[in-house]
C-alpha cells in the first residue's frame, strides 16, 4: 500500500491522493438521444446512424428514459442520493468525434451524488452521450458514429484513494456491480468501461474537504485494464516524487496524459481542461426534469427491480455453504455458472456443497474455457444435483463423473439416464465383483505371491485391473476391499 512516502533525498513526508473517474457504456436498444440502434460493435461502421446522432441542423434530441433509469438504479444500489430536479447541458469543444462540436452532459444537476462503494466515497454519478469512434491508420483518420450518442455513465469518485491496489480494488467491483444490474457490460477491452485517474502527492496530508492540501493532480485517461489501472497510477506516483525530490528536472502540471503499454509509462497528451474551458450551458432543446413527479424512478420503485447485490451474496454464499472464496468470486463474475450453482445447490444436503463447487467451477469451467462443443444452458441445476448425489452414495466414480458432465454439456439431458445409458454406473455387487476378482487372481499369480510376502502396495495395482476390467465402472473402494478378503 502506497499512502504515505518518505523521500530518499529531502526525507520529506509525502501523502498520495487519487480520484477516479470511470465511463460505462448503458445496455440499451437504442441511443441516448435517438431511435438509432445501441450496437457500436457489431456492424459495420456508419450504419446505426440518423441525423440526430450526427449533429445534423434543425434536430432535436429526445432522451432514452432506460439509460436514465440504468443509472439511477446504479445509484440506489450504491446508497446514493437521487435527484429531484435534473437536466441535460452542453460541454462544448471541437473535435472530430463530436459532429455537433458539443457533447450533451450534465454539469450542476446529475442524477445521482454522493453514495459509497469498498469504502470509496462518490461524488456524482451523471450521463451523457458518447463520442464517435476515431480510427488512425495508414496516414489518414477516419470516424465511425455508431458510437455517437450511446448512452454514457460517469461515475466520479471523492479524492480518497490513496495507492493503487484500492483503485483497482474500486473499479473491479463497479464492474461487477453493472454487470450484476445487467445495466452495462462494461467490458474494458472492447471500451464499454473507460478507466481515467487523477493523481497527486502532496506535503501537507490527506484529502479532507480542503482542495488546498492536495498537489497538483495529473489525469492518466482510457485505462483499458484493472492491471494498467494499477500501473499507470504506481508510475505517477514515482514520476511525481521524482520530480518533488529533484531527481528529475522539470515541473509537474495539470495535464491528462496517456498510457505507453510498450513503455510501461505515461506520456503527455494534452492540457489538462477546466469546466470553465468547456462552457457549459444547459441544453435549450431537452426540457427540465422532476423526479419526484415520475412515480418509476422513485427509490422504492428502483429497489424492487434490484437483484441481490453482488458484496450481500458474497457474505452469504461464504456464510451458507461454505465454499471457497475463489470459488464464489466466479460465481459473482459468472452468471451463468452462478444460475447453475444456486439452482443446484438448493436440492442438496449440506455435504455435497463443496463438491458441487468444484465441479462447476473447476471441470465445468475447463470445458468451457477449452471451447469444447458444448452450451451452459444444455446444464440444468437438477441434474448437476444429482450427479453430486450419484457420487456421494458411490454410484458414480470421480472419472464418471467428468465423462457424465461433458455428455451433459454437450447434448443436455438428465443424470440417472447418462449414466445408465453409458454404463457409467458403478458397480457395487459384491456377487458380480467377486466373480471378476477370481479370475484377476487367476491371471496374477506372480503378483498374488509377491502381495502375500508383504507388499501390499500390490493391492492398488489389482484394483486397477478391476476397473480395467469392469471398463471403470466398478467401485473402487469395494473392490479394494473385497480384493483385502480374497487375497488373505
Amino acid at each position: 500500500m502506497t499512502d504515505k512516502i518518505i523521500g530518499k533525498i529531502t526525507g520529506k513526508e509525502y501523502f498520495v491522493t487519487i480520484g477516479l473517474e470511470i465511463h460505462a457504456e448503458m445496455k440499451t436498444k437504442t441511443k441516448m438521444f435517438c431511435s438509432c440502434k445501441n450496437d457500436p460493435f457489431n456492424s459495420a461502421p456508419n450504419t446505426h446512424i440518423c441525423p440526430i446522432c450526427t449533429g445534423q441542423p434543425g434536430t432535436l434530441p429526445y432522451v432514452n428514459k432506460q439509460a436514465c433509469k440504468n443509472v439511477m438504479k446504479v445509484g440506489v444500489a450504491l446508497g446514493a442520493d437521487l435527484a429531484d430536479f435534473s437536466e441535460f447541458d452542453r460541454k462544448n469543444y471541437f473535435y472530430p468525434d463530436i459532429p455537433k462540436a458539443y457533447q450533451i452532459s450534465q454539469y450542476q444537476y446529475p442524477l445521482v451524488s454522493n453514495g459509497s462503494l469498498v469504502g470509496v466515497d462518490i461524488t456524482r454519478i451523471h450521463m451523457e452521450e458518447d463520442t464517435a469512434t476515431s480510427i488512425h491508420k495508414e496516414g489518414k483518420s477516419l470516424v465511425d458514429y455508431n458510437r455517437s450518442s450511446v448512452p454514457l455513465m460517469e461515475l466520479v469518485t471523492e479524492p480518497v484513494i490513496h495507492d493503487a491496489e484500492t483503485a483497482m480494488k474500486f473499479a473491479k467491483e463497479l464492474q461487477l456491480l453493472l454487470r450484476t444490474l445487467g445495466v452495462s457490460d462494461a467490458n474494458l477491452e472492447k471500451g464499454e468501461m473507460r478507466i481515467e485517474a487523477n493523481i497527486s502527492l502532496s506535503e501537507k496530508g490527506y484529502f479532507d474537504g480542503d482542495f488546498s492540501k492536495l498537489g497538483v493532480k495529473t489525469e492518466v485517461k482510457n485505462l483499458n485494464s484493472f492491471k494498467i489501472v494499477g500501473q499507470a497510477i504506481e508510475f505517477e506516483i514515482a514520476r511525481h516524487l521524482a520530480i518533488l525530490e529533484g531527481e528529475t528536472k522539470g515541473e509537474i502540471v495539470q495535464e491528462t496524459r496517456g498510457w505507453d503499454e510498450n513503455k510501461q509509462r505515461t506520456f503527455s497528451q494534452r492540457t489538462k481542461e477546466s469546466a470553465d474551458d468547456y462552457r457549459y450551458f444547459p441544453d435549450p432543446d431537452i426540457p427540465k426534469y422532476k423526479f419526484s413527479e415520475l412515480p418509476e424512478f422513485s427509490k422504492e420503485e428502483l429497489q424492487k427491480e434490484l437483484p441481490e447485490l453482488p458484496w450481500i451474496k458474497r457474505e452469504r454464499y461464504i456464510k451458507d455453504y461454505g465454499i471457497q472464496v475463489d470459488d464464489v468470486e466466479f460465481y459473482l463474475n459468472n452468471l451463468q455458472f452462478d444460475r447453475i450453482f444456486s439452482e443446484a445447490v438448493k436440492i442438496l444436503e449440506k455435504d455435497g456443497y463443496k463438491k458441487l463447487s468444484n465441479y462447476i467451477s473447476t471441470d465445468l469451467a475447463g470445458l468451457e474455457k477449452n471451447d469444447e462443443m458444448g452450451n451452459l444452458e444444455n446444464i440444468k441445476g437438477v441434474e448437476i444435483a444429482e450427479m453430486v448425489k450419484m457420487i456421494l452414495g458411490g454410484e458414480l466414480s470421480s472419472r464418471g463423473a467428468k465423462d457424465l458432465l461433458l455428455e451433459m454439456y454437450k447434448n443436455g439431458g438428465g443424470a440417472k439416464d447418462i449414466a445408465e445409458k453409458k454404463g457409467l454406473i458403478q458397480k457395487s455387487d459384491e456377487g458380480q465383483l467377486k466373480k471378476i476378482i477370481e479370475e484377476i487372481i487367476e491371471a496374477n499369480p506372480k503378483q498374488v505371491e509377491d502381495y502375500k510376502k508383504g507388499e501390499e502396495k500390490l493391492l492398488q495395482y489389482f484394483v486397477g485391473q478391476g476397473m480395467k476390467a469392469t471398463q471403470g465402472s466398478a467401485n473402487p473402494g469395494i473392490l479394494a476391499k473385497l480384493f483385502k478378503e480374497m487375497l488373505n
